[in-house]
């Protein structure tokens, strides 16, 4: 898979975009209540490297990223790199 296929998270740690379903921010009680429920499921990546929570990735895996990035700022990156699916 070519990193054109893959979009960065921040800190080296890349995302496959085909599998994103959602970018949100993780200062709601749901979005927490996700995190935790993925963690408890095994199926919680924190690509923080130590630093605060700043977007939450949702892939169709079910799988969540934790990532120190800004949530429009990796919206950004989607978009530039033409994440966007018509259809």
């Amino acid at each position: 898979m070519s990193l054109k296929n893959l979009l960065n998270i921040g800190f080296g740690n890349y995302v496959a975009m085909s599998r994103i379903i959602g970018i949100v921010n993780p200062g709601s009680s749901p979005m927490r209540r996700l995190r935790e429920d993925a963690r408890e499921g095994g199926r919680l990546v924190d690509a923080t490297q130590g630093r605060k929570t700043r977007s939450i990735i949702i892939t169709d895996s079910n799988h969540v990223f934790l990532s120190a990035l800004q949530a429009d700022t990796i919206g950004q990156r989607f978009s530039d790199k033409g994440g966007e699916h018509d259809g």
